[in-house]
């Protein structure tokens, strides 16, 4: 006989910080999670999921209370809007662009391998979709977050093979990274413009990177008035999806969270355009680190890890083809497209970390080619701003398309 524990919601929040407490203990004295950047809510997250699964087969079950699961969702997607400002884009240069562009042409050649593969193996094509951009691109909370819409809309239990998925890709993310640009680099003995080895920004203090833009102070007034605009953006898009719903406005149905970042894109390049007010960046960035944390605690908590089992094979097959696709698009495309040359070859070292992975592991890729053989402070700027703001918009873009195209 089964035994069903009912948390409540203050303890189940308890148990979702602790997960990151947790996840922190964890990542700091085990090496392998460190290296491959793997994020401290999916450590911790995994240990509770295997705690209740062991509870599982004890038949006992736990049952979280979180009511504010997709707040949090909502305010971490509005986070991502809000940084995606049209200056940011510019000031990056051309290159910038180009990147985008060859970032957003390898999605929808993500989701095609992974839909394909999906399919030729008796899954759903959605399921393709979620060993695609979905997770590879778009990282853990972006799975997280469709996770939740094919449950409510199709009724498709897709978070552990999501997860799973996602973790998968930040590990093969690091480790493709480094072999595909060195390959090239060596290849075609390139250098950097700057010398071999050293501290580029010691040696050239004039070098600007993504890493050293201007911050803005965080005032207790800044977080408040930060917190009410991704409230204000959480508020509007679940308006919009309301609207959208009572009046059956078919080519404006998309999951919730994709009105929150938009509403957050022009909030913020309203406010630029205007300048009758700035939004604080750092403010941004920790709110939505935090609201991501706790998300992702959340959804973690909850993974019912045994439901996997079944789908582990097709899963390996479908991440394997899209790990060595990527390499092979990173070492023909990307190098070539974006000027052939040094930077272009660190630039794919980095495309194959968030094309796998998170924009972290893109930057770890970078910074263990650069420390080897010279500063690239052109991918240094170009990548992260592709990785961490715009190519989120574009990932949405491609899969509403793709959905509606499947169904």
């Amino acid at each position: 006989m089964n035994t069903v524990y009912s948390i409540g919601e203050l303890e189940s929040f308890l148990v979702a910080i602790l997960v990151l407490f947790i996840g922190h203990s964890v990542n700091r004295h085990v090496g392998f999670f460190k290296k491959y950047n793997i994020p401290e809510p999916i450590i911790g997250g995994l240990v509770v999921a295997a705690i209740t699964t062991l509870l599982h087969f004890q038949n006992i079950t736990l049952k979280f209370s979180l009511p504010m699961q997709n707040t949090l969702m909502l305010m971490f997607f509005s986070t991502v809007g809000l940084a995606a400002s049209y200056k940011l884009l510019a000031k990056g240069g051309k290159k910038v662009f180009i990147f985008l562009g060859i970032a957003s042409v390898y999605i929808v050649i993500q989701n095609a391998v992974g839909v394909s593969l999906a399919t030729a193996l008796g899954l759903e094509p959605l399921m393709g979709l979620v060993a695609g951009s979905i997770t590879l691109s778009g990282g853990h909370g972006t799975g997280a977050a469709w996770s939740q819409t094919f449950a409510e809309n199709y009724g498709m239990s897709t978070l552990e093979f999501a997860m799973a998925a996602a973790t998968f890709g930040l590990v093969m993310g690091g480790i493709i990274g480094g072999p595909v640009a060195q390959r090239l680099i060596d290849k075609h003995k390139l250098e950097s413009s700057y010398g071999i080895g050293g501290n580029h920004h010691k040696d050239h203090p004039d070098l600007v990177t993504y890493d050293q833009l201007e911050e803005d102070r965080v005032t207790a007034k800044s977080v408040m008035e930060t917190l009410f605009i991704l409230l204000l953006c959480v508020a509007g898009a679940r308006w919009i999806e309301h609207l959208v719903s009572v009046f059956n406005i078919s080519w404006m149905k998309m999951p919730d969270f994709v009105y929150a970042l938009f509403l957050g894109v022009v909030i913020t390049n309203l406010t630029e355009l205007t300048r009758g007010y700035k939004t604080n960046s750092e403010c941004v960035d920790i709110l939505g680190t935090v609201s991501l944390s706790l998300f992702l605690a959340m959804a973690l908590m909850s993974l019912k890890l045994w439901e996997i089992f079944d789908l582990a094979i097709p899963l390996l097959i479908i991440l394997l083809v899209q790990t060595a696709v990527l390499g092979f698009f990173a070492y023909f495309v990307t190098f070539k497209l974006m000027g052939s040359n040094y930077d272009a070859a660190v630039i794919a070292g980095g495309h194959c970390g968030f094309g796998m992975g998170a924009t972290p592991t893109a930057v770890m890729n970078m910074g263990a080619l650069v420390s080897r053989n010279g500063p690239s402070p052109q991918a240094f700027m170009v990548v992260p701003i592709v990785g961490a703001f715009f190519i989120d918009i574009v990932n949405l873009i491609v899969l509403q398309g793709y959905i509606g195209f499947i169904l």
